[in-house]
């Protein structure tokens, strides 16, 4: 059998070393610190001379089988994983950023991450600039001599803009960027952004990586030289992933395969569906033919993924009318879970950005996100049209 083991394979079969015990399922390793068999060891182990475990906010054996799996699902070499997404952006911003520098990022970024860019980079002298996700070929225009990082997520929350991601990552390597990619509502199963020449890919574990809403995580894989940096930064703040958290994502990561089929199945079907309703102004879905970045999606994508987003007519009044007559389904700000969710990003996820902000990244009153679940398909969309015909 081939070294290089398939996706699945590679999920389910990349495990942790076994213990005396001879375990088949990994066990938990919730302890803080870490013993040595001698002062040499220990020596060694501080000095960075040894691989042996410290600390486990440094390191942990559940931790480093968590990070180990996705750098192999994403095609990357080493990994960091953090508390949560966020913090995993934010680590992944501030290990190379100094006041005086400039980021680009592609206008459609998660609420929390455009508040990075706005609220808390002026604090520290750091500037960005916001680049049209859809047009690459203005982005030259907004190099600056302190430009250090291009950052961007695709598919976009909660728009579902696309980035192409190889004319992306040319910019990048043309101009001496770190490119920087957030593939948390595509997961690596459906997209590897490394292909493209991304230097740094984040997740946030929470969403479809854990995918039943349990659990908090974030991870950063990429090149040796950029993850040491990032790994000297987490050390010393410390957001550091719990070995429980870990090994729930892990774990999870198992069944990764499997469950993103049922959820890119059940989405397209909802998306076909919510198109011939007549209370539906428009329906956003990346393997609809009528989304207007449908062939880049089928070139860089394998499959649309789990989310779909419609704006209803009538506005924010026939959101809540909608939302609050949803019988089966979730109303939460969360994603990825085996259940379906229902949001409305303009008085939730998105609410602290202007209407201004929100309408730049297409997000009008009447849109609402959905994370389409694992449950039958019939009974969501049997949910969803008792609710529109209230």
């Amino acid at each position: 059998m081939s070294e290089e083991k398939r996706f699945e394979t590679a999920a389910i079969r990349t495990q942790a070393p076994r213990s005396q015990a001879r375990e088949h399922s990994v066990p938990l390793f919730l302890t803080s610190s870490f013993t040595f068999p001698d002062a040499g060891e220990m020596r060694d182990a501080f000095a960075g001379e040894s691989d042996a475990y410290i600390y486990s906010r440094y390191a942990n054996p559940n931790v480093q089988e968590f990070i180990d799996k996705v750098c192999l699902l994403e095609g990357m070499e080493t990994g960091f994983a953090t508390a949560s997404g966020m913090s995993a952006i934010f680590a992944g911003l501030m290990a190379f950023l100094k006041s005086g520098d400039h980021v680009l990022a592609t206008r459609a970024v998660f609420g929390s991450t455009h508040q990075i860019l706005t609220q808390l980079f002026p604090r520290w002298g750091i500037d960005f600039s916001y680049l049209d996700p859809e047009d690459t070929s203005g982005w030259d225009a907004h190099v600056r001599p302190n430009t250090r990082i291009l950052l961007l997520e695709t598919p976009s929350n909660p728009g579902l803009v696309l980035v192409d991601l190889d004319a992306a990552g040319k910019f990048a390597r043309s101009h001496g960027l770190i490119f920087m990619v957030d593939n948390c509502f595509a997961s690596p199963y459906l997209q590897q952004p490394a292909r493209y020449g991304a230097d740094l890919v984040i997740h946030s574990g929470t969403k479809w990586m854990d995918g039943q809403g349990r659990v908090l995580g974030g991870i950063l894989t990429g090149r040796p030289d950029l993850i040491d940096a990032v790994t000297f930064f987490c050390r010393h703040t410390g957001p550091s992933i719990s070995p429980f958290n870990a090994w729930i994502l892990s774990k999870s990561l198992e069944t990764l395969s499997v469950r993103m089929e049922r959820h890119c199945a059940n989405a397209l079907a909802l998306a076909q569906w919510l198109e011939t309703q007549d209370a539906v102004e428009k329906v956003s879905y990346p393997f609809l033919p009528s989304h207007p970045q449908h062939e880049l999606a089928r070139r860089q994508m394998k499959a649309g993924g789990g989310l779909v987003t419609f704006t209803l007519k009538g506005g924010i009044d026939a959101c809540i009318r909608f939302l609050n007559h949803i019988r089966l389904c979730s109303l939460s700000s969360n994603l990825g879970d085996t259940r379906t969710i229902l949001t409305h990003p303009a008085t939730t996820t998105h609410s602290k950005l202007t209407e201004e902000e929100r309408l730049a990244v297409g997000i009008s009153p009447g849109l609402i996100r959905v994370s389409v679940g694992l449950e039958h398909i019939d009974d969501v969309i049997a949910d969803f049209s008792a609710s529109l015909g209230q």
